[in-house]
């Protein structure tokens, strides 16, 4: 090995240089990543404006925008359960600039239940998770049932009297159902959705009397007696609604329903992209006041690595699978 100290003049010059070259070149990335991000972030989400989804989205892009350093715009593309949105992010720049607000259907339920346009494994770089809630039954002001019993009966009595909104095919509300009446024996026809704000609307007017909603969507037009909880499908009672039993409490047992919501980025987005932004979610969720205006309304932060949440989406797409066969599910 030659000794630079000890090389002639201009063989010293030749190793500095070609050093100096080395150095620069390992920079490089180094450098581009360091400017992420160089301009505003759009945030996709997969639902209607309004809807609980696009109001957490909303919270959480505030803060994402001041930690960042870019503004975080938030940008809704609802339609068949999500897959507008994620087919869109899928195929936008890799560069971090365009992330998918994504949840249990895009990354879990719809995938599990029908072919997509889009590999939602393949083609997306797991950030990390937000959080989630439990799934509700609802029902309009107006029915006369007051227990999950009740409804039960008045929908074998009056099939033809009862419909349930779900925010389309694969959606949460919609599994949730189905599984709901597979275990219960309830007769219910599925109108779906463009999202769960305009099946929330339609439920609110009584245009449809049952819904399968998440807590934190519900939630406000459970306080505001838009709508009435008859149960929740998860494992114990929320805090928020003490006084509504559980579904098993309620007689129906097999119909646990956690919905969660996390952020991808576009496949081959560089891990140091993914790295900064995944820090960047995990510090927005620890602040108090985000937490807080989350959780008031039903919904529990959850965090993650890019690593936990790709194996969510495996598990879940795995496990949805299995309910689809069992439960005989189509798309309508």
């Amino acid at each position: 090995m030659i000794d630079q100290h000890s090389a002639p003049p201009r063989t010293r010059r030749t190793l500095l240089t070609a050093a100096a070259l080395a150095a620069a070149v390992q920079m490089i990335p180094t450098l581009a990543h360091a400017a992420y991000p160089d301009k505003p972030i759009t945030l996709v989400v997969p639902t209607a404006a309004g809807g609980g989804n696009d109001g957490m989205a909303r919270v959480v892009a505030l803060k994402l925008s001041s930690l960042l350093g870019q503004q975080v715009i938030v940008e809704n593309k609802a339609g068949a359960n999500g897959a507008i949105a994620a087919e869109f992010v899928a195929r936008a720049a890799p560069d971090g600039h365009t992330i998918l607000f994504g949840y249990i259907g895009t990354h879990g339920m719809s995938p599990a239940l029908q072919k997509l346009r889009y590999d939602p494994i393949a083609q997306f770089e797991p950030i990390g998770m937000v959080s989630y809630s439990p799934t509700l039954m609802v029902v309009h002001p107006k029915v006369p049932a007051k227990t999950v019993s009740e409804l039960v009966a008045l929908t074998k009595a009056k099939p033809q009297d009862f419909n349930y909104a779900s925010a389309g095919n694969g959606t949460a509300p919609h599994f949730s159902a189905e599984i709901f009446k597979l275990e219960s024996g309830a007769q219910m026809a599925h109108v779906p959705y463009r999202g769960a704000a305009p099946a929330m609307n339609d439920t609110m007017a009584g245009q449809t009397q049952v819904m399968f909603p998440s807590l934190f969507s519900a939630y406000p037009h459970i306080k505001n007696g838009k709508l009435r909880a008859l149960a929740l499908a998860g494992p114990k009672r929320s805090s928020l609604l003490p006084d509504v039993p559980t579904l098993e409490e309620a007689g129906v047992k097999g119909v646990e329903i956690t919905q969660w919501y996390a952020l991808f980025a576009p496949g081959k987005t560089p891990r140091p992209v993914i790295d900064q932004l995944n820090k960047a979610l995990n510090t927005a969720l620890a602040d108090k006041d985000v937490a807080r205006r989350i959780e008031e309304q039903g919904a529990v932060v959850d965090t993650s690595t890019p690593e936990q949440l790709a194996l969510t989406v495996r598990q879940e797409i795995a496990k949805w699978k299995g309910v689809v066969q069992k439960a005989q599910l189509t798309p309508d």
